[in-house]
């Protein structure tokens, strides 16, 4: 049987959101965010049932808890590079904070929200490191003012940059817990529950692996699943063909006949800049003229 793939959303869903593992929410969670947001119980504001699933899809498979101090967190893997994602990040850190707010309640009643974004691409090239925290500061002296606006991505292409790297060499990377869960999401495949080396014997990564192990779909989670699946798979053999053919052909027609075939794809622009190096604006122009059946740009 094929191994389930922890980075897909509806398997992480399954199993980070649900009140049988809340012990691994937790300690997920408290890998990534600072001392003074550590949680020791959460409540779930929108756990996973199967039941459910038919009537919404859980077109957003993200998961909402609460603090026992009544801080929020909203934890979402993300499989490919949608437009924009950091709009869509800040709008849903928005809701998060905003909706604690019942009417005839004051904003002292407001808690600090914490979002967090586990990334299946790179979305900071900037940054040789994988987890970035994000704050309002004042820009002279560094200061922060808005103390409850916190938003953490974390970007599993950075961790380990080589697909054939084996147990070892994973393991050399672990330093710390967050490292641990991170090496669960990216090398899955590596990992057996009964024989774990020293730096990964942890009992929350054990059951990690159970749950997956034993993880079991219904029809339409199977469907869903598969799907994600499918895309995750195909995003990453289409990048691999093109950045090898990009490699090769350094002209500028080879680039832009590239360009054009992944955003036929349907990959990012900002993928495909990066990947072709062609300017920004080229890439938007190519984008138009392909999304109108052109070809060419005009």
């Amino acid at each position: 049987m094929e191994l389930i793939d922890p980075r897909v959303d509806l398997a992480f869903k399954k199993i980070f959101g649900v009140e049988e593992n809340k012990d691994l929410l937790i300690s997920l969670i408290n890998s990534i965010v600072g001392q003074e947001d550590q949680v020791v119980d959460v409540t779930l504001l929108n756990p996973y049932n199967p039941r459910n699933f038919s009537k919404d899809k859980l077109s957003i498979l993200d998961i909402k808890a609460k603090g026992a101090d009544g801080k929020r967190y909203n934890i979402e893997i993300q499989i490919t590079d949608d437009a924009d994602y950091d709009k869509r990040a800040l709008y849903y850190w928005g809701k998060l904070y905003t909706e604690q707010l019942r009417v005839a309640e004051d904003y002292s009643s407001l808690s600090k929200a914490i979002g967090i974004h586990i990334l299946n691409f790179t979305s900071i090239p900037e940054v040789a490191n994988y987890h970035n925290v994000f704050h309002i500061r004042e820009e002279e002296t560094g200061l922060v003012y808005f103390e409850d606006l916190e938003l953490h991505t974390i970007e599993l292409k950075k961790f380990s940059k080589d697909p054939r790297a084996e147990l070892a060499d994973i393991v050399a990377l672990v330093k710390n817990s967050l490292d641990m869960w991170v090496a669960f999401l990216t090398r899955r495949d590596l990992l057996k529950k009964d024989k774990l080396p020293p730096k990964l014997d942890n009992p929350a990564l054990k059951k990690a692996l159970n749950v997956l192990d034993v993880m079991d779909f219904g029809d339409e989670e199977r469907e869903a699943y598969e799907s994600h699946l499918k895309w995750l798979r195909l995003e990453a053999s289409t990048l691999k063909k093109y950045e090898a053919k990009g490699f090769m052909e350094g002209k500028a027609e080879g680039k832009i006949e590239i360009a054009k075939e992944l955003l036929i794809e349907g990959i990012a622009l900002e993928k495909v800049v990066k990947i072709t190096k062609l300017a920004p604006e080229v890439v938007t122009e190519l984008s138009r003229a392909v999304s109108k059946g052109e070809g060419k740009m005009g």
